[in-house]
């Protein structure tokens, strides 16, 4: 039987209460509160068994304590079909349960354009990516690029800006980089449209080969992407245009990695390598719309936004056309010079509050992209698994890619409060040097950062998504090209990954494969 949440923190923190005691060692960061939680503060001593709890092993002869379970008592069975990430969080409540499947209902609804017979599903558009949120999150997993001229783009697609004055936006986030979305085409490119309207333009990427050479003898092959957009609409972008392809990722763990707390995600970053690892993450501030304050940046590639909330509104926004109470414009991402599409019928609706998709429909897909359950590690105790362990930590991969976190404890949030989880990323941004570099700032993030992915069901992305491409724009087709491409703050460690042995790089892969 899998612990409870209580029973399994209990265990890991000495028998620390749920209960808040004495005075919270936790003091609001300013401007970084974790305002979208019912939070319990964490006492001094309780703050003192987590950090020992979360402490980096040195043992690998066995599996730690519950390693097992990577999200705690939320953690799910790993299934063998690709449903494997489309399961409610291990531990919720049955009679929660109807809300995940409604949301699950939403997050996999295909809505058609207005005007329809059908009011509840009408909105779409005019112009949008894809025509759900499962068409782009495959079983709730990565999408991919397209694999062959026959292959569409519907998990991808270009985001786009142009520089904006400087100090022009957001003057209370320090170091922040104005830009803004382009003035034709908005803030990404959409390769649909509803009919009567025009398609902005045709995702097209091409690859150039190239050779690595590794330790004894064997060799890698990477594949080197150029992306344009093809077939432009509204004509030229214009040399300003700044492009990036995005990837859809995996769905699971969101409500998790929202319930760590702010404060021990910004302990981690180092932004001037005062260390000297050469590690020197820094931490994703933005501006959030859902509590009209600076946030720590946690959810995208370049972890622009805030929340589950936001990231799964803007998606709705940008990526299908559905207006909800945050981002309530019927037209999505249409911009000015689009006439037609400003004026296209919209499925706004007064009995959803003026919204396509409304305040209960935006609260279910949140509630349910929150709720999809971590799979459990599977051969935690392989002598080859903990080989590989062994040396994803003495290669440093530890240094950005944190394995353990206690998130907090949350009134409102059951599956998500107070679990020891293991998500192998430490949410921050980091430079990754110029081969994976956009040169597409967003917010505080250069065009040569991004955030450090979360390793947590890696290993099953064959299984849920049919493929094994990595990366924002998945370009490595396998794990050892993923590792290959870091460079920037990682190169050393890549380097590491280069010349050491081949049963090393085999048992580390074996390792990430195990996540």
């Amino acid at each position: 039987m899998r612990p409870s949440s209580l029973a399994l923190c209990a265990a890991l923190l000495g028998g620390a209460s749920l209960a808040a005691e004495g005075t919270p060692s936790e003091e609001a960061v300013p401007g970084l509160q974790d305002l979208h939680l019912n939070i319990i503060p964490r006492t001094e001593d309780e703050a003192a068994r987590i950090a020992a709890v979360t402490a980096l092993t040195e043992d690998f002869s066995a599996p730690e304590q519950f390693e097992e379970l990577t999200a705690g008592a939320a953690t799910v069975r790993p299934r063998r079909n690709a449903d494997a990430f489309s399961q409610p969080s291990g531990n919720m409540e049955f009679d929660r349960e109807l809300d995940f499947k409604v949301g699950n209902g939403l997050f996999r609804k295909l809505w058609v354009s207005s005007p329809s017979s059908t009011r509840a599903s009408d909105g779409l558009g005019p112009l949008y990516n894809a025509r759900g949120c499962q068409n782009c999150h495959l079983k709730d997993g990565r999408g991919h690029p397209p694999e062959g001229p026959n292959d569409g783009a519907v998990s991808i697609f270009l985001r786009v800006s142009v520089p904006a004055d400087p100090g022009a936006e957001m003057p209370r986030i320090a170091e922040w980089i104005a830009t803004q979305p382009h003035p034709v085409y908005g803030q990404q490119i959409q390769d649909f449209a509803t009919v009567g309207q025009g398609a902005e333009a045709r995702f097209e990427v091409r690859y150039d080969e190239i050779d690595v050479p590794l330790s004894g003898g064997e060799r890698a092959s990477l594949r080197v992407p150029s992306y344009a957009a093809a077939d432009l609409a509204y004509g030229p972008l214009g040399e300003a245009a700044m492009l990036s392809p995005r990837v859809a990722p995996q769905m699971i763990g969101l409500g998790l990695l929202e319930a760590i707390p702010a404060r021990d995600i910004l302990a981690l970053a180092d932004p001037e390598d005062a260390d000297g690892d050469g590690i020197s993450g820094r931490a994703a501030v933005v501006w959030s719309l859902e509590h009209d304050a600076p946030m720590l940046g946690r959810f995208g590639h370049k972890a622009g936004m805030a929340t589950v909330r936001e990231q799964s509104s803007a998606a709705f926004a940008s990526d299908i056309g559905i207006s909800t109470p945050l981002h309530p414009d019927v037209w999505g991402d249409c911009t000015p010079a689009q006439t037609a599409c400003r004026e296209a019928p919209g499925g706004d609706d007064p009995e959803r509050g003026g919204f396509e998709a409304d305040r209960a429909a935006l609260e279910l897909v949140t509630f349910y992209s929150r709720n999809l359950g971590v799979p459990a590690r599977r051969d935690v105790d392989d002598p080859q698994v903990l080989h590989g362990k062994r040396v994803f930590y003495e290669t440093g991969c530890p240094a950005c890619h944190t394995p353990k976190f206690v998130t907090h404890r949350l009134d409102a949030q059951p599956e998500q409060s107070f679990q020891l989880i293991w998500p192998y990323s430490d949410m921050l941004l980091h430079d990754m040097g110029e081969g994976l570099a956009d040169h597409r700032p967003e917010g505080r993030a250069t065009g040569r950062e991004w955030r450090t992915a979360p390793l947590w069901g890696i290993g099953l992305t064959q299984r849920v998504s049919g493929h094994t491409t990595f990366l924002h724009d998945g370009r490595a087709r396998n794990l050892l090209e993923a590792i290959l491409w870091h460079g920037g703050e990682a190169e050393t460690q890549r380097d590491k990954v280069v010349s050491m042995v081949p049963a090393d790089r085999a048992a580390l892969i074996r390792y990430l494969e195990s996540l």
